[in-house]
């Protein structure tokens, strides 16, 4: 259940546009990793087809979806108008011709993706603006506006450092920092823009969908401390190429992980729900297989094969804590749009459905975990070089999106 009326809620068709781009590009993604995964297999992350894929997958989904959810959580989370809802129509049209344009140019011929780039980031940047617009508004900052103003800026700067990053092919500019700029783009967009976003909606939403009360919140500046300092070292440690920088900010990375992981159990302990909802209970999974990768990732760094467990352990990071978080939270949130949209006028005029009757949840157990064992198979398939097992995992998870996408897209038709 979500928070009753504020009067700050945002028009419906806002962030619906947002995702509806989203779950197509996901789909998008999936298909092309399926195409060329015996590249993939073959430890070849970086060409033109993989590029395109994991855009499509972090920007064409995952940041999509991202701020159509902020559109919708930003006023409720911080009792807050959005700033200009007009503005933030068009944004969504530039951002989407910009990183379908950008996508497809990544494919074809990634020396050209320039303009392309710098449409996607004027999208990006508008939507900044957007954010910033309405964040200044809110009488009394807290760590929800420290977590989601800290992402805002990782953002910008992952932008930033991707289009430094095709102007270097074009240029040879900063061509010396090339390595340690995709490090960096690499860094800020998936563990600093995605994760802090979702640990600061997290100390929203989990008490919200958990019907939590009288739990301490002193952690969270302990998990925002931990996590920011690590990011910072890890950065440095880019530029200056000193091995023990890394291994610093990646324990500094894990240690605000896991502080965040112990705070949510607290959060749920605290709980008055005695049954959680199947999808929000994934969305609690995911953060337990995202502290496991961050433990996964520091012991990687005193091992002499590191340099190959890179490409799995983020592909596994983006997909069993990122995209498994937000599936269970999009499954709580665009119901309860779509119905605070259609039916919400109608409450004591004619009788209307129950927000349990607008998604089939009967699916959410068998299909999650499908998901999660096709991720896990796709994984293994890339550690040990198995086509075989690489075309198993990665169809069934193409058909489980699909299905999550259709499940998502069949709640407009109720």
């Amino acid at each position: 259940m979500l928070p009753q009326s504020t009067g700050n809620e945002t028009n419906s068709k806002l962030p619906f546009s947002f995702i509806i781009f989203s779950l197509v590009a996901l789909v998008l993604s999936q298909i092309l990793v399926l195409v060329n995964g015996q590249m993939m297999v073959t430890g070849s992350f970086r060409i033109p087809a993989i590029w395109s894929a994991a855009h499509l997958l972090i920007l064409g989904w995952a940041l999509m979806v991202a701020m159509g959810a902020m559109y919708q959580l930003v006023p409720v989370a911080f009792l807050t108008k959005i700033w200009n809802e007009k503005f933030g129509f068009i944004q969504f049209f530039v951002t989407a011709i910009g990183i379908s344009s950008f996508s497809f140019m990544l494919y074809v011929s990634p020396q050209k993706a320039m303009i392309p780039g710098i449409l996607m980031l004027s999208g990006i940047l508008m939507f900044l603006f957007q954010m910033f617009m309405t964040l200044k508004t809110q009488a009394k900052p807290n760590i929800l506006t420290a977590f989601v103003g800290s992402a805002l800026v990782c953002l910008f700067l992952t932008i930033f450092l991707g289009i430094t990053l095709i102007y270097s092919l074009q240029t040879g500019f900063a061509a010396e920092f090339y390595q340690a700029i995709f490090k960096s783009h690499l860094l800020l967009g998936v563990t600093g823009w995605f994760t802090l976003l979702i640990f600061g909606f997290s100390y929203k939403m989990v008490p919200m969908f958990a019907l939590s009360h009288g739990f301490p919140m002193v952690q969270s500046r302990y998990v925002y401390g931990l996590y920011v300092t690590g990011l910072v070292i890890t950065l440095f440690s880019f530029f200056s190429g000193n091995s023990f920088l890394v291994k610093a900010g990646f324990f500094l990375l894990l240690a605000g992980f896991s502080v965040f992981s112990w705070h949510i159990l607290i959060i749920i302990k605290k709980r008055l729900k005695k049954k959680l909802d199947k999808p929000f209970t994934f969305a609690i999974v995911a953060i337990g297989l995202g502290n496991i990768i961050h433990v996964a990732a520091f012991i990687s760094l005193w091992s002499q094969d590191s340099s190959t467990l890179i490409g799995p352990l983020i592909y596994l990071y983006l997909m069993l804590w990122i995209v498994l978080s937000i599936m269970g939270y999009l499954y709580k949130i665009v119901p309860f749009l779509w119905w605070t949209y259609k039916y919400s006028k109608e409450i004591g005029k004619q009788a209307v459905p129950s927000l349990k009757d607008m998604m089939n949840e009967k699916i959410v157990i068998p299909v999650f975990t499908l998901f999660i064992i096709a991720v896990i198979a796709v994984f293994l398939s890339i550690i040990f070089k198995a086509i075989l097992l690489f075309n198993i995992g990665q169809v069934i998870l193409s058909i489980v999106l699909i299905v999550i996408a259709l499940s998502i897209l069949n709640v407009l038709k109720k």
